[in-house]
Parts: C-alpha cells; structure tokens; sequence
C-alpha cells in the first residue's frame, strides 16, 4: 500500500465499519479557506467540543483549554487581528510575538511540501509566480480568518512545556474530525500564535497559559477557488519503518 493520497482504503486489509467511517471523515476534511456567512448554531458547537473532549493526553491531564467566537465577537475579534497584521504589512514591520518557537527552517522533503501546498494554493486562486503583491494578499486572509464566523484559540498550562503542546496537538487532531463529522469547515492556523499578545489581551488569557494555535471555522464555501485542491500526502515508505527480528 504505498499511496495514502486522499484515497478511501474500504478493501484494505482488515477494515471494519468504523475504520471506514474513519477513512471517509480524513478523506473529506480538508483546510477550508473561505466559508459562508452562516454561523453553526451554538449547541451544534458544543456538540463539536463534547466529541473532541474523548482526545487522549499524557496522564489525562487534558491540558486544552479554548476560547471561541460567535457573532459580534468574532467581528471584532477579526476587525483587532486583521488591522494588526495588515499595519504591520503596510510598515513592513514584524511585531509578531508567539509563545513558542516557530521553525527555524523548512529544508529538504519538508521545503518541497511547504512550496508545492503553497503553489496549489496560489494556483488554485489564480496568482502568478512571482506576484509578491497578490501572495502578500492571499496571506492576510489568515487574519481576516478567510470570512469564517468563527474562530477559535487553545491554549496549554505553561508548566506541562512540550507534552502539554503534544497533547493540544492530539486534542487538535481529533477537533479536526468531530467537525468534519458534523458537517464543520475548520482550518488550523499557526498565525494566531504568532500574535499571542494580542490574542491575550482579547481573550483575557491569564500568564500561566501558553497559545498554542488557533483555527477558523464554520460552513464551506466550495464555490470559493481557494477550496477546490487538495494536498498531498506522503507514501507509507517515506514515513513507517519496519522492524521484523
């Protein structure tokens, strides 16, 4: 089975019923990047949250803690985030702060996967290689939350250090599926930690709390451009290695 590309797997070995209930939620998620103007009603949010709380963490210390937006929030959550990363834009200045290290470079395979989703993308929305203006654009919409009605914020407790960020991973992981299970547009972003004071001042998050990453969600626009591709994903030879004896 060397190919794990968005592909159904319902005549591998060993599927049951769930494992291809499963298969069919990872094959349909996808990061959306523009949604509809309708907000998931509030208990269909909750109903996404109660999924998600059965993610495993290290000694069940479920380190996950999440702020979220819904109406007149989020537009003025979406009005503080975007006009920041737009003025710093506009003043080629970087006041970006975030809690924790982002990568220090992206080399080799990594480099290749960075640079062929981000080409999709630019692709897929008609932007020209070497359009810096209109790349520059496109990478504001992570501010402006690609117009989704909702957004959201977890955090960890600073003392748990790397495990707790492992463990909001894992709560991440499984978020990504309840959603997709309820018919739920999501897109993890990496740019909501790269304003972490921002974020806390919004969201009032006290100093114990570390953000680790956010996300925008809500219903899909799948007459949007930026929603019709899909990333690729790496063969099993590339990622599992085998020990027999």
């Amino acid at each position: 089975m060397p190919s794990v590309e968005r592909e159904l797997l319902n005549d591998a070995p060993g599927m049951t019923d769930h494992a291809r209930v499963i298969s069919q939620l990872l094959t349909d998620r996808f990061s959306c990047r523009a949604y509809l103007d309708d907000p998931v009603p509030h208990d269909v949010i909750q109903t996404m949250f109660a999924l998600s709380q059965s993610a495993a963490s290290w000694c069940n210390s479920q380190p996950w803690q999440v702020h979220v937006t819904e109406g007149n929030a989020t537009e003025r959550f979406r009005e503080a985030f975007y006009g920041r990363a737009t003025a710093d834009a506009a003043a080629r200045k970087m006041r970006r702060a975030s809690d924790f290290d982002f990568p220090a470079a992206y080399t080799g395979v990594y480099k290749e996967r960075q640079r062929e989703v981000g080409w999709q993308l630019y692709k897929a929305v008609g932007i020209e290689y070497g359009d810096r203006k209109a790349s520059g654009i496109q990478a504001l919409e992570n501010f402006r939350m690609f117009g989704a009605p909702h957004a959201l914020v977890i955090t960890t407790e600073r003392d748990l250090g790397t495990y707790g960020v492992l463990d909001c991973g894992s709560y991440l992981g499984t978020l990504l599926l309840a959603a997709e299970s309820l018919g739920i547009a999501m897109i993890p972003q990496a740019a909501f930690a790269s304003y972490s004071p921002l974020l806390r001042d919004f969201f009032e998050i006290p100093a114990n709390r570390a953000v680790v990453c956010g996300a925008s969600f809500g219903y899909a626009d799948m007459s949007h451009p930026a929603n019709n591709f899909r990333s690729r994903r790496a063969t099993l030879e590339d990622v599992v290695s085998w020990l027999s004896e």
